[in-house]
């Protein structure tokens, strides 16, 4: 085996699909960090070891690893993503903040069952944006914990994003990587059926199930209001008795009747259990007492108030400020950015307490941390500071808030572009692609957003990652590594036939979708579908090569939705997992039964449905 040999380049891109996985596995690095490298070493590889086709040209030439992002399933996806965009921008389904009117508790029903049928249409990660504040917002009004509402937002639009080739950007990606390599593309509504029975039965266990396991866990804000008890930040000056105080196992003995909440020191912020801590000059503590206690505390030590629970003025004439949660949104230019460069107090006169990333609380090195869509900021600030940013596109306001929708602006103009749009990709006038950018066109024209709101709707690490996917794909099936890999699972011994293959194939992408990206998951799989169907096929004639590959296909797309049982699967369990503060395990707990559930399912369609 030597390089230019076919078998050399098939082990070592087979060897490199691994590294990649495992480096996606552990997210030592970003998404697109470890995208970008994979692409580089794939380029590099095409260029020194060259692997002739028939014609003479290089396989994996930059030309075809690179062809990937020009994909119309892939402009599709980012087109799609800036029109859901504008209909965020103009609060287009601010209509639906009338099911207000219905009641908190009915309502809060009537928007988990609509999900399913607006995601099989509109892209599910813009919806699960406008849903979050407004499902929040009934939530907190009916008394209901919203970590028992927040995942089943998240599941039901993925469900409804199964139904139809352009309710998920996975299921047109995988129509991307069919494309790419000339086989058949199923239409908008091919799997329509089958998609809208797993859709109901996964419903049906999102609804009636999935509550009753989540567990009633306090909110960030929430762990640190108590009733009757007012929330105070001190700030130790050089000449305060409270420098070197030290904690015992019960806290400071200068704050006896206070509890310290949490301790901003520099870019660090420090949490609970205090014992052996020593105060130094500089710090400041979050502390929460009674109305007594706090304004003997705050007689003697500097500091202002931070929250008065009953809406009154400290007696001291403070200014009474509030808690509340935010998060920031997938498109928000903050992205990226230090939170010292974002510098929430000067331009938003709000103080962070805290920022939480899935279910750790970050605690080091506050202001040196790098913001990612889905993170949740604990704020404090006068209640017009907090309520301004709900006319911000950077943030989404998840506690503290009980607002209907924005007024419709130019919402009329975005639904009816948006609905032109998927209206002449579904009746076949135009591709998909063509259509999508011809609604970011409209929008743009209509004044629905501008540029710069457009370009920052464009997901890059969709855009990267997908892109570097499709080169690996293209790899894996010109080196022969996909043929390979589908020769080794048609080899285990329980695979005896066509529905064996597709019901093996469509769990083996369910789990790998949870510790992959959807996304990721998907076009890696679709060429080792598109093998399996070409050895199945010619190892028995009579069988019907299109219906096998359309039932290996749907397999694929299926499967790589069911990214229920991890938060990082798939970008709406990031966003709920901060509004309803779930671990890792909540996700594992409902999630697992319902990939379970899915998998019977799709087995008994593949018998009675697809007919394998």
């Amino acid at each position: 085996m030597i390089p230019g040999d076919p078998s050399f380049a098939m082990w070592f891109i087979l060897a490199l699909t691994a590294v990649a996985v495992a480096a996606f596995v552990r997210e030592k690095w970003p998404v697109e960090v470890t995208s970008l490298a994979l692409l580089v070493v794939l380029l590099i590889f095409g260029a020194l070891f060259p692997l002739t086709g028939p014609d003479g040209q290089n396989l994996l030439s930059e030309r075809a690893l690179l062809a990937g992002f020009a994909s119309p399933s892939l402009i599709a996806v980012l087109a799609l993503l800036v029109m859901g965009q504008g209909l965020i921008q103009t609060s287009a389904l601010g209509p639906l903040a009338g099911v207000l009117h219905a009641g908190p508790g009915r309502a809060l029903y009537l928007i988990l069952l609509a999900l399913p049928f607006l995601s099989a249409f509109l892209n599910d990660t813009p919806l699960v944006v406008i849903a979050i504040p407004l499902v929040g917002a009934l939530a907190a009004t009916a008394g209901v914990p919203a970590a028992r509402v927040m995942i089943p937002v998240s599941y039901m639009a993925v469900l409804g994003g199964m139904t139809t080739l352009i309710g998920s950007s996975t299921n047109l990606l995988v129509a991307s990587a069919l494309e790419k390599s000339g086989a058949p593309v199923p239409g908008i509504f091919d799997f329509i059926i089958p998609g809208a029975i797993l859709a109901a039965v996964g419903g049906l266990y999102t609804f009636f199930i999935v509550p009753r396991f989540l567990p009633d866990r306090a909110s960030l804000a929430g762990g640190l209001k108590e009733e009757k008890e007012f929330l105070a930040e001190i700030e130790v000056t050089p000449d305060s008795a409270l420098v070197n105080a030290e904690a015992g196992p019960e806290g400071f003995p200068a704050l006896q009747r206070a509890r310290v909440r949490l301790i901003q020191r520099g870019r660090y912020l420090l949490a609970p259990p205090f014992a052996g801590y020593t105060l130094e000059a500089g710090d400041v503590l979050v502390l929460s007492a009674g109305r007594e206690a706090l304004s003997d505390i705050m007689a003697r030590h500097s500091g202002h108030l931070v929250q008065e629970p009953d809406g009154e003025d400290d007696e001291k004439g403070a200014e009474a400020r509030v808690l509340a949660e935010v998060m920031v949104a997938p498109a928000s230019r903050f992205v990226d950015m230090k939170l010292d460069n974002v510098q929430m107090r000067a331009w938003f006169g709000l103080l962070v307490l805290g920022v939480q990333r899935r279910e750790i609380l970050l605690r080091h090195r506050l202001g040196a941390t790098r913001l990612e869509a889905g993170d949740v900021l604990l704020v404090a600030g006068r209640q017009a500071a907090v309520n301004a940013l709900r006319g911000t596109q950077d943030f989404i306001l998840v506690s503290g808030s009980k607002a209907d929708m924005p007024a419709v602006g130019r919402g009329p103009a975005a639904i009816g572009i948006f609905v032109t749009a998927i209206g002449a990709a579904i009746a076949g006038l135009v591709p998909i692609a063509v259509a999508a950018l011809a609604g970011v066109a409209g929008m743009i024209a209509a004044g629905c957003l501008n540029i710069r709101q457009a370009a920052r709707a464009v997901d890059r690490k969709i855009f990267v990652l997908v892109g570097a996917m499709l080169a690996l794909g293209t790899a894996m099936q010109t080196t022969g590594g996909a043929a390979w890999m589908a020769e080794r699972l048609l080899s285990l011994p329980f695979i005896d036939g066509p529905w064996a293959t597709a019901v093996m194939l469509f769990g083996l992408v369910a789990l790998t979708t949870n510790v992959l990206t959807n996304n990721a998951c998907a076009v890696l799989f679709t060429p080792i579908a598109l093998s399996l169907s070409a050895a199945l096929s010619a190892a028995d004639p009579t069988l019907d090569p299109d219906r096998i590959l359309f039932a290996l296909t749907v397999a694929v797309i299926f499967g790589a939705n069911c990214s229920f049982a991890s938060p990082i699967g798939y970008q709406t369990n990031l966003l709920v997992m901060g509004p309803g503060h779930y671990k890792f395990r909540d996700f594992a707990m409902v999630g697992a039964p319902l990939i379970a559930l899915l998998w019977m399912t799709y087995a008994v369609l593949a018998k009675w449905y697809f007919g394998l």
